[in-house]
């Protein structure tokens, strides 16, 4: 098979067959058919990042996952924020997401701030 990029699905369509049935009997890493596998890998995420972009998340609802994940209520957001009122609002998307907030539930729940400033 010769490595070029991909410019169609049919392409596309290929390489994941074939990746797929590297998978049946995983190559050595580092060999000749690793590097290969690597390579068509890089190829196919290159394709998929130009013609299947995922969307960023939206800020609140990353905020409110965590709060889940975390097992987290309002009320707890309040005692960083400073009021259950303000965090609700904010929830509802009533307040606006400010760059201080921003910066601190990047902070306290671990979301990456690209997220949150998108």
């Amino acid at each position: 098979m010769e490595l070029k990029p991909i410019k169609n699905e049919a392409e596309y369509d290929h390489l994941l067959e074939w990746i797929d049935s590297q998978f049946d009997n995983p190559p050595i890493p580092d060999s000749a058919e690793g590097n290969k596998l690597q390579i068509v890998l890089l190829l196919v995420k290159a394709y998929e990042d130009a013609h299947y972009p995922i969307p960023a998340p939206d800020p609140i609802d990353a905020i409110k996952i965590k709060m889940d994940e975390k097992g987290l209520k309002s009320k707890d957001l309040a005692e960083w924020v400073g009021s259950k009122s303000y965090v609700s609002a904010l929830l509802n998307r009533k307040k606006p997401l400010t760059l201080k907030l921003a910066r601190l539930f990047h902070e306290k729940l671990g979301i990456p701030a690209q997220v949150l400033l998108s």
